[in-house]
């Protein structure tokens, strides 16, 4: 893509209503807008990196056998009623039409899967399974101010996941922690995110949480230092030793919380009367799981963990383009490389613009894609491409060679 043809713009200052670093930098760079508080518009630029996120999360899942699909915003009263959560629920948002019928915007999706699933599953053949999807969520948050990372409208992934006994439910449990591990190490988290005990509400004893610590975080953890599981601080004075490894010595953390899983039992299962006969023809009712990750606020953490004085610094698997080409002289050879390098495939956003060198590189910088090409007069007169590290610094020249290019940066995983 041109950067010329971009829409939007950077901004030189940050907002000046945004506490926090994530959106001061996302703002500034072009990633996103925001609307109002809690609410936020994908710009261009953040869509794909959203999209990146999104990618890896399906990946991830279907890898353990969740079916994609798509459920409604929109509610029926009834439904919140039979689980005993529309007055319950202190978050959630409540409409009515001309009618005086009354909805829910949903800020999560049982009352709608359990339902569902009741008119698919007649037997215990049918089990286990487990649907996903990607889907805009509601939660009347009074506290958005951590930029994108509490939101009151935002988009989340949740799995739900149906079972005919606790065993089964345990061992599906265990593949979610692994995809959930796997795709935190793919957007970059894996060094900084750990497995967290936190309070199971009213579902059961515990529920796990994935924090991964920085100073941005709103949580509080404690790090075993023998195992590295974490337990969350609302927990903690009734968790004297590791859950893991019985230790006693843990180090404290800020944390954001970028992922959870629970063991819903039969809660959402039950008012439904969601149930099947096992093989000795006994009424069983199924037993659930269910598995959140908020994509905006995986997306805020990252900002935060991969940035710097001068602006983001995304890893490759979720930056925007693969590489930002940085034409310092307008000149045919600079848009003879980004043709090559777009028809083979490698996603470029090249700065066409007419601007001084030291504006395109302060927006490079404040964008943050992994590696940047640069092509001036100089390198033209040898031959070759200057490529900057965004994350180190470090700079290296290689011949002016789309192939070459590729195979020094690794680009064939993103070229088609």
């Amino acid at each position: 893509m041109k950067q010329s043809q971009l829409f939007t713009k950077t901004q030189r200052n940050a907002p000046k209503d945004e506490p926090s670093v994530n959106a001061k930098l996302l703002i500034r760079a072009g990633f996103v807008d925001k609307l109002m508080a809690g609410v936020y518009t994908l710009l261009p630029l953040g869509l794909r990196v959203m999209k990146k996120i999104e990618n890896i999360i399906r990946e991830e899942m279907n890898a353990i056998g969740g079916q994609e699909l798509f459920m409604p915003t929109l509610q029926p009263k009834e439904n919140w009623l039979k689980t005993g959560r529309w007055d319950a629920m202190d978050d959630l948002y409540k409409v009515k039409d001309k009618s005086d019928r009354k909805f829910a915007l949903g800020p999560t999706h049982e009352e709608i899967i359990v339902p569902l699933a009741k008119r698919f599953v007649n037997s215990y053949k049918d089990l286990p399974f487990a649907a996903y999807q990607f889907q805009n969520k509601f939660r009347m948050e009074l506290r958005a101010k951590s930029g994108i990372l509490r939101g009151r409208e935002f988009m989340m992934k949740d799995l739900y996941s149906f079972h005919l006994n606790q065993e089964d439910l345990d061992s599906y449990y265990e593949k979610a922690k692994t995809a959930y591990f796997n795709i935190f190490d793919r957007a970059g988290l894996k060094d900084q995110t750990f497995l967290t005990f936190a309070s199971g509400g009213t579902f059961s004893k515990y529920s796990h949480e994935f924090q991964t610590a920085t100073s941005a975080g709103e949580d509080t953890i404690y790090i075993c230092s023998k195992c590295s599981l974490a337990v969350n601080k609302e927990i903690k004075p009734e968790v004297k030793t590791c859950p893991e490894c019985s230790g006693k010595d843990f180090r404290e953390e800020k944390a954001i919380e970028v992922g959870n899983i629970f063991k819903l039992g039969t809660k959402y299962s039950a008012p439904f009367d969601l149930a099947v006969k096992d093989e000795k023809g006994e009424k069983k009712t199924l037993i659930m799981g269910c598995y959140g990750i908020g994509l905006g606020r995986l997306m805020g953490t990252v900002a935060e963990v991969y940035s710097d004085e001068k602006g983001l610094s995304w890893p490759e698997s979720v930056a925007p383009f693969a590489v930002h080409l940085l034409s310092l002289n307008k000149n045919e050879e600079a848009e003879k490389l980004y043709n090559e390098l777009t028809e083979k495939g490698v996603e470029v956003l090249y700065d066409d613009r007419e601007a001084s060198a030291g504006e395109k590189f302060a927006d490079a910088d404040l964008i943050g894609i992994s590696y940047q090409l640069i092509i001036s007069e100089k390198t033209l007169e040898e031959n070759k491409v200057e490529i900057k590290n965004r994350k180190t610094g470090e700079k290296s020249f290689i011949k002016f060679n789309a192939s070459e290019i590729i195979k020094y940066l690794n680009l064939g995983k993103h070229a088609q």
